[in-house]
């Protein structure tokens, strides 16, 4: 197969990949001609997408060729963070499970939705269709309420800005009456999903706050309505968030996760817009 045919067999996105591929595979640095040969791409293709590779932090410049960028490190440090929160806070997490019987779950915001970082299930608990890693409206879960409630204005905007549609006859989509539930999370410190995302189920959620105030994750417990204690369990899982944050705040690279702008997806997506 020629060259220019392997090129067109790829997306944009995987021929970003084999780029990073093939200098992370030489611990020193990788000059133009020989990324092309490395990938199968065209040297004019690797050079555009070498040069925003670049402008992104994804790769360095140096005086012979390529090298990984400090926003690779950054990027897997990511990974690593994520599973330290998780590993601080399944302790906490099990202990909701024990009086609930419920399924507990940990999430954070990206965007507009929340992602789910860790869950604990049993046999008796209703089988929610969320899993590890799988995304979900945040403006119509406890989790993403209060996150939102505590988190900057321009996230609530942005929040807003994505609408509110109705996914059942109890959501809420008047943006006034929104506001005024996220001052009720901020006042209790918790956050409810009285039926907002599914019918006949109901969630308590509370956030993990670093020290300047700001949302880490979120903890919640989820089950079917007519099961659901929420006053309770509400007070169990505020307490566990508070918990859970003393500990998280004992990290200093978890303090700071709420300043960084989600943007990991992003900054490989952008590069996608344009084709060969």
């Amino acid at each position: 197969m020629r060259v220019s045919d392997q090129e067109e067999d790829r997306s944009v996105i995987g021929r970003v990949m084999a780029i990073l591929d093939a200098v992370a595979a030489e611990p020193g640095e990788v000059g133009l001609s020989e990324l092309a040969r490395r990938t199968g791409i065209k040297k004019a293709t690797v050079h555009r997408l070498a040069t925003e590779l670049v402008e992104r932090r994804m790769l360095d410049r140096g005086a012979y060729g390529y090298r990984l960028g400090f926003r690779t490190f950054e990027l897997g440090h990511s990974v690593q963070v994520s599973r330290l929160l998780r590993n601080l806070a399944l302790p906490y997490m099990e202990d909701l499970y024990e009086i609930s019987h419920e399924i507990v779950q940990l999430a954070v915001l990206d965007g507009t939705e929340i992602v789910y970082l860790e869950k604990i299930t049993g046999h008796r608990s209703y089988k929610a269709p969320s899993g590890v890693g799988e995304r979900y409206p945040a403006y119509c879960s406890a989790l993403g309420k209060a996150i939102i409630a505590f988190s900057s204005e321009a996230v609530l905007d942005r929040i807003l800005a994505a609408g509110l549609p109705r996914r059942t006859p109890r959501t809420i989509t008047d943006s006034a009456l929104y506001r005024k539930e996220l001052q009720l999370v901020r006042d209790s410190g918790v956050a409810f999903d009285r039926e907002e995302g599914h019918r006949e189920v109901s969630c308590v959620a509370a956030p993990v706050l670093n020290p300047e105030g700001l949302p880490i994750v979120a903890l919640s417990i989820t089950g079917p309505s007519y099961r659901m204690g929420l006053p309770r369990l509400a007070t169990a899982v505020r307490e566990a968030a508070v918990a859970l944050a003393r500990v998280v705040n004992a990290h200093a690279t978890l303090q700071a996760l709420p300043r960084r702008h989600q943007r990991r997806a992003e900054e490989l997506r952008s590069l996608c817009t344009d084709g060969e």
